[in-house]
């Protein structure tokens, strides 16, 4: 077999590391240039994505760039401490919560793929695939293709494979809040190493986090109408900082002196999120991570989903009989899951899940689960690990009558 993915950032690039280790053939296709990653946003990978990265032997990799996250303290707008809960597995460096920058952990990824001899192609722009009894073609915007046995959709939330795997696919959905994150080295904010804040503003929810370097990695979520490509491309970071400051500056938290130390490195996008994908593959295509099941960043969980995805589509291929029965076994295991990410986050995001995502949900839960009360938190944990652990075979799901 060999797989043809689409998309060399963190979903891509995980599934060719677990594919590999799987002893499937594969070959990662980028559309954007090795060179001229910007800053971007930071992300916290949670246990559940450190986990998954030590089943095909990349946590290490991971854990060389970032810091760890070993608690989390929650503080209202009046400066009151909430609570204060530890994070992950102290005890092991390799499952602790991580912060890092997203483009960090993809450049990490592929430089452990690169590492390992898989072929990772930049500047192939993905255009269309065609499908016939014996594979799938791939044809890129430079004229070239490539051929495989299966093709990997992984090229995120405006995925061009989507178009193909599931034509009628809505547009990804504004969630309803705009997100800011920024860098800077002249803000002391109350902090100890290890710990990610949480303030729980009056007017935005904001948190941070002081790498060992002391440069302070911050986001904050304020509920708006949606932004515009020319608004966020044609407004400064000294005015979105004066947008900003405005709101946190009623509370008594560190959130506006933070804001107010930060010069350019700072940034707001759109949170978004998928609903409706109601398929995920055809007979030689199949998407993963957020091309997938995007959910807003609210419950942070979006890589450390693409890497769970990751470990459970090269168990299934290495282990199920047929690829066609890999596929169902991969997408009857995701599905519940990432569904209820998807809600939870929209949950947090719009303080209740739109109807659209609860349907979605109920649909899917009537096309893949089995009848009867789902399993307990603790339950589904042992599943999780159970699905995630390398050496264990997967759970073989009920057939979905489809």
């Amino acid at each position: 077999m060999r797989i043809l993915i689409i998309g060399g950032g963190i979903a891509g690039s995980a599934a060719a590391l677990a594919l590999d280790k799987a002893g499937i053939a594969v070959s990662v296709h980028e559309a954007h240039p090795e060179e001229g990653a910007d800053i971007g946003a930071f992300l916290t990978l949670a246990s559940n994505g450190m986990l998954a990265l030590a089943q095909f032997d990349a946590a290490e990799a991971v854990s060389r760039v970032g810091f760890d996250l070993t608690t989390m303290r929650i503080t209202g707008d009046t400066g009151t401490v909430v609570s204060t809960v530890p994070l992950g597995e102290a005890e092991d460096p390799l499952r602790r919560y991580r912060c890092l920058r997203r483009a960090e952990l993809a450049a990490a990824l592929r430089a452990e793929a690169v590492r390992r001899g898989i072929a990772v192609e930049h500047g192939k722009r993905f255009v269309s695939a065609e499908e016939d009894e014996e594979g799938v073609t791939a044809v890129f915007a430079d004229g070239s293709t490539a051929r495989g046995d299966l093709l990997l959709g992984a090229d995120g939330i405006r995925s061009a494979v989507r178009s193909l795997t599931d034509p009628d696919a809505p547009a990804p959905r504004y969630a309803g809040q705009r997100v800011f994150y920024g860098y800077t080295t002249d803000a002391a904010p109350p902090s100890e190493p290890g710990r990610i804040d949480m303030l729980r503003g009056s007017t935005a929810a904001m948190g941070y986090a002081v790498s060992p370097q002391g440069e302070t990695y911050w986001f904050a979520r304020v509920s708006g109408d949606e932004l515009s490509r020319a608004e966020i491309d044609g407004t400064t970071p000294a005015q979105w900082r004066d947008h900003l400051l405005p709101m946190l500056r009623p509370d008594a938290t560190a959130a506006a002196e933070i804001v107010a130390a930060t010069g350019e490195r700072l940034m707001v996008t759109n949170a978004s999120d998928l609903s409706t994908v109601t398929r995920w593959r055809t007979s030689r295509m199949l998407l993963i991570g957020d091309a997938a099941h995007a959910a807003s960043p609210a419950t942070g969980q979006g890589a450390s989903m693409a890497l769970e995805d990751a470990v459970v589509l090269a168990k299934s291929l290495r282990d199920a009989p047929t690829t066609e029965a890999a596929l169902d076994t991969y997408e009857q295991l995701r599905r519940p899951r990432v569904e209820r990410n998807i809600v939870s986050s929209a949950r947090l995001t719009t303080r209740k899940a739109p109807n659209r995502l609860r349907r979605t949900v109920r649909n899917y839960r009537a096309r893949f689960q089995k009848p009867g009360p789902g399993p307990s938190p603790s339950q589904a944990d042992d599943l999780l690990t159970a699905q995630l652990d390398w050496e264990s075979p997967l759970p073989v799901p009920a057939p979905s009558g489809n």
